[in-house]
């Protein structure tokens, strides 16, 4: 039995308005509706999360960190958020139905509450169960004042528990300040993300991304570990620091608090720096980058991510200069940059490959304590 008290973050997705659709609506194809919207969420949200449970039109799941990554989870939500919206939208456009259930859709949004605090885990009748004072609080959140007081349907509700524990700068993110008054707990505190508003941000963000024809050069290499977590590996200061040799240290220039468009990486090798610049980004996807070498020397590039069924392929995409003066650059530069590129990609996957070994190593132990 699973009786040891954990700590983690706790997340509710919840679909809005369904439960109008169902009592108004044909059950089949609203249910049909739901599967499809659900499925895209918790494939969107795992392997950060592990699911709970299917609660109805909502779904529970939790993460065991002590201290969770800000970026990394609020990229998570926000794409999680991000595939129900595209999903919604392939399911209302792909429909010639004209039933109640299928014309109603658009009116669906997406709600999230995310909690960090103390559950346990425990098997009741073969299932495992999360229990605990934190688990009834997030619960108890999904009936809030949100939409009353900020005419909001799609949103991110952060307690302040979770924005203490991961580091998040909640004023420098743009979240607003809300209190719940709930019930059998007290007065909880926390932060509200707009997530219709990211959405609009998303569509209107420009795609910079290098083309095969813009292509001067690719590198390759595969991980084995799922888009998110390869993201993190790329994209995280303390673990490049890991795998990129010759880097003392990397600092961040956050847009808007966020890693994201217009972020600039400073990259230091003794006494010169490489600044990277961000021009897209599309976090599990593919970023954008225009990386400045000591010396002036600058260079484009697309890194793409894609899920295998056994990890994750990156290709990493370097843009052809499109002056001569670059280009006569870069051609001098070219093979030391690959050569430095391919050792670091070399490197990654070494570190990656035993963090993997060293993850499943503790797995076993787990499940050998549970067994016993």
């Amino acid at each position: 039995m699973l009786t040891q008290a954990e700590r983690g973050c706790l997340v509710i997705a919840d679909i809005s308005g369904y439960t109008g659709l169902l009592v108004s609506s044909e059950l089949e194809h609203a249910q049909d509706a739901l599967r499809d919207l659900i499925q895209a969420v918790v494939g969107q949200l795992r392997p950060q999360f592990r699911l709970a449970k299917l609660e109805g039109d909502a779904a529970f799941v939790y993460s065991l960190a002590e201290s969770p990554d800000g970026q990394q989870l609020m990229d998570t939500l926000e794409g999680a958020y991000f595939a129900f919206r595209r999903r919604l939208d392939a399911i209302s456009r792909a429909t010639t139905c004209d039933c109640n259930a299928c014309l109603r859709l658009p009116s669906l949004n997406l709600k999230m509450l995310a909690h960090y605090g103390s559950f346990v885990r425990e098997r009741v009748f073969g299932t495992e169960e999360l229990t605990g004072a934190d688990v009834i609080v997030v619960h108890r959140l999904l009936k809030n004042s949100v939409v009353a007081t900020m005419e909001l349907d799609g949103y991110l509700l952060l307690t302040d528990a979770c924005v203490a524990a991961a580091r998040l700068g909640a004023q420098a993110l743009g979240l607003i300040e809300h209190e719940e008054e709930v019930e059998g707990i007290g007065l909880v505190h926390g932060w509200v993300h707009n997530l219709q508003a990211a959405w609009g941000r998303e569509q209107d963000q420009r795609r910079v991304r290098v083309s095969e024809r813009q292509t001067a050069a690719r590198l390759e290499l595969d991980l084995p570990v799922p888009p998110p977590s390869a993201w993190q590996y790329l994209s995280a200061p303390d673990l490049r620091l890991r795998w990129q040799p010759g880097v003392m240290a990397l600092t961040q220039d956050l847009a808007n608090g966020r890693r994201g468009v217009g972020m600039v990486n400073h990259c230091v090798h003794g006494e010169g720096a490489t600044l990277e610049e961000v021009l897209d980004w599309r976090p599990f996807e593919y970023s954008t980058l225009r990386s400045t070498m000591p010396g002036g020397a600058a260079f484009v590039s697309t890194t793409e991510l894609t899920p295998t069924p056994d990890g994750t392929h990156i290709l990493i995409r370097f843009q052809r200069p499109p002056s001569a003066r670059q280009r006569a650059a870069m051609e001098s530069m070219g093979p030391m940059l690959l050569d430095l590129y391919q050792q670091s990609l070399r490197r990654l996957q070494e570190v990656v490959e035993s963090d993997v070994a060293e993850s499943a190593s503790a797995g076993a132990a787990e499940t050998d304590a549970i067994s016993a």
